[in-house]
């Protein structure tokens, strides 16, 4: 039981700011030798003790980093999850993971929530719904600090890790043209997600080398249910201007084209070349196998995690970099993109 006085009555008795006092108790180096000794006399003469769990959330070292990320059931997601953990528990660090599950109301409330202490710092990608940032300024402007990976928010000044999206979407749109395509489709979840941005601008200027004009009913926009993606694409698929080769920005896409073709006549690769963004590893198993774009998922991840973990262990660490760090995807060539 603490019969002492709390903190306010102590800097009000010193007629000092509550501040200047935790930071005096605090040895901090930014108070006076002399203003520190008349601190502690006072407060060991008036039995002042300090609340240990409010000077843990005060020091802000719950030990503990947020990953939000915009949806689970994605290989490239948990992989990354897969690369911070693998440096965050060498240094005592766990993790909170929280999902928004694509729903920007929801990234707003967790980020609150985040707001009191519950983390030292915030890795995460934004929800597909994310196009007015003024929550995640707040954050970042409260001194938190933040990381952004794959999905970006470049209007905060810190560290993005992303891959290399345009150059990726363009040599994949570029195989699927050697392959023989002429009708080329594009598949997307949101178009204000930096990585779609960036997918898209490849897909286009590919097809523009090319020769070939992007067709604006060949950008499809899809939504969060597969049932009616699975539909939208088996549409795309039965019209008279069918497309012949898909670039899918997302694995999620990717299935719902195999689910849509099943319900057409027509079959991969002979009538339909796809290629997808894809992390996952029954690619190779899907029939036919899948030709994937692979981020480097776990090297995205522990590379945040290796920055973060040196911002939070040595004092005095300069804020994060404004900056991009680019780590180049890799494409596997499969049976679905193949001339046969």
């Amino acid at each position: 039981m603490n019969n002492g006085i709390s903190l306010k009555e102590l800097a009000a008795e010193l007629n000092l700011a509550p501040s200047t006092v935790s930071r005096a108790l605090n040895d901090s180096y930014e108070i006076s030798e002399a203003t520190k000794k008349k601190v502690i006399s006072m407060a060991e003469k008036l039995n002042y003790q300090p609340n240990p769990f409010a000077r843990s959330l005060r020091e802000n070292k719950s030990k503990t980093i947020a990953v939000i990320i915009p949806e689970r059931i994605n290989y490239f997601f948990s992989q990354v999850i897969d690369g911070i953990e693998e440096i965050t528990s060498e240094h005592g660090y766990h993790l909170l993971v929280y999902s928004t599950h694509e729903d920007v109301e929801k990234e707003k409330k967790i980020l609150s929530l985040l707001q009191n202490g519950r983390a030292d710092a915030i890795v995460m990608s934004v929800s597909s719904q994310t196009s007015d940032v003024s929550h995640l300024k707040r954050l970042h402007d409260r001194g938190l600090p933040i990381l952004f990976f794959d999905r970006i928010c470049s209007e905060i000044p810190t560290t993005k890790f992303i891959t290399n999206d345009y150059e990726s979407a363009f040599e994949g749109t570029k195989h699927l043209i050697q392959q023989g395509c002429k009708k080329i489709a594009f598949l997307m979840l949101s178009k204000e997600l930096s990585i779609t941005k960036e997918r898209h601008r490849g897909y286009v200027d590919a097809l523009k080398m090319a020769g070939m004009e992007p067709e604006p009913a060949f950008s499809l926009h899809c939504c969060h249910s597969d049932e009616d993606n699975t539909q939208l694409i088996r549409e795309l698929l039965l019209s008279s201007n069918r497309p012949d080769g898909i670039l899918s920005s997302v694995e999620k896409l990717a299935l719902a084209t195999y689910q849509a073709v099943k319900k057409t006549n027509l079959s991969i690769p002979d009538d339909l070349k796809i290629i997808s963004f894809s992390n996952m590893s029954i690619a190779g198993l899907l029939n036919p196998s899948l030709t994937t774009i692979t981020q480097p998922a776990e090297t995205i991840g522990e590379e945040c995690a290796k920055l973060l973990i040196k911002k939070l262990t040595k004092p005095r660490q300069p804020d994060l970099l404004n900056q991009v760090i680019t780590i180049p995807s890799k494409i596997t060539i499969r049976e679905s993109t193949l001339v046969r």
